[in-house]
């Protein structure tokens, strides 16, 4: 929660996305789950965005990623479920 809360407060365009388990992080591609939450600001709608995809993909790993415009690249991701 903490973390999502630090990129919300970035400005960051938070992200949900998932992969198939066992393959290699960086050779696997992710899925994004909807669209990214443009200027999204409640930590709870956006754990509640990981939850449902969790839900909908309980055998794919699901992470957080948080877009920076400015830089435009991510500020932020991490594996929430494995």
């Amino acid at each position: 929660r903490r973390q999502i809360a630090h990129a919300i407060a970035q400005g960051w365009n938070p992200a949900v996305e998932h992969t198939e388990k066992g393959t290699p992080a960086k050779a696997s591609y992710w899925y994004m789950w909807k669209l990214p939450l443009f200027g999204e600001q409640s930590v709870d709608t956006v754990m509640a965005e990981i939850e449902a995809c969790h839900r909908e993909f309980p055998d794919q790993m699901v992470r957080f990623v948080a877009y920076d415009n400015y830089a435009q690249s991510q500020g932020m991701a991490f594996v929430v479920y494995r």
